[in-house]
């Protein structure tokens, strides 16, 4: 893999950084709570569709999906043939690592959910998520997004497959967001969380897959497997001079 193309996943996570910094100095989160919700509350908060199905069944889900990839680094199945069985545990350890990381920031912040706050029926004022310590009256634990972590945490199939098949790390990253999105914003209508929560979720599940995948490369190769093959030399000219 080339330099630039191996700092790439670097690049990419310190500038969006910056930009989920720049979303926190300004007061979108509330913005976008009001389109959903009433001085009463968030009328959808308890939707059957959203609570049973984009909530607890997403959930049930992802977890079946993290013990099939524990099983698969054993018996691989589809693309995931395609690894090498430190790519498959690489996976199916950087899934769960990235689910106990946002597990237990969001166990220890004093944020609490939208649902909480006085402008839409509750006993919270609004406190921003890094204003650390300060408690804002509600229940807290709501920073970041634990539900769309179910679907974050398998940011880190981009790393395991982005050196053999480059094609099929592309199409996995994009699912994996576009999932998450999905359930974050199945939380926002029923008032469970922010915007910033759910990028916030993204970019952290990001960052432990980068992480481990660095580790990973730093470690040595295990008795057995193949190394990369160099390319041949070419065959020596003979030399016609003479000399």
């Amino acid at each position: 893999m080339a330099r630039s193309a191996a700092y790439r996943p670097l690049v990419l996570t310190l500038v969006a950084l910056a930009l989920l910094i720049a979303w926190d100095s300004t007061s979108l989160d509330l913005v976008l709570a009001r389109l959903f919700a009433t001085p009463a509350g968030f009328p959808w908060r308890d939707e059957w569709f959203l609570g049973k199905v984009m909530h607890e069944g997403a959930k049930s889900l992802s977890w079946v999906l993290v013990i099939g990839l524990f099983v698969c680094i054993r018996w691989p199945v589809g693309i995931l043939r395609r690894l090498s069985v430190r790519e498959r545990a690489q996976l199916a350890v950087t899934t769960v690592v990235s689910v106990l990381v946002i597990s237990l920031i969001k166990h220890s912040s004093a944020t609490s959910c939208p649902w909480d706050l006085q402008a839409f029926g509750g006993t919270a004022r609004y406190v921003s998520h890094w204003s650390w310590g300060v408690k804002d009256g509600g229940g807290g634990k709501c920073f970041p997004a634990g539900h769309a972590s179910a679907a974050f945490a398998y940011l880190g199939g981009y790393f395991a497959f982005r050196r053999s098949a480059p094609g099929v790390a592309r199409v996995w990253l994009g699912v994996a967001l576009a999932a998450g999105l999905i359930l974050g914003l199945s939380q926002q209508l029923r008032g469970a969380h922010y915007m910033s929560h759910t990028l916030w979720t993204a970019w952290i599940c990001w960052a432990v897959a980068l992480i481990i995948d660095a580790l990973v490369r730093r470690m040595p190769r295990p008795r057995g497997e193949a190394l990369p093959v160099p390319p041949a030399m070419p065959p020596a000219r003979p030399n016609l001079n003479g000399s």
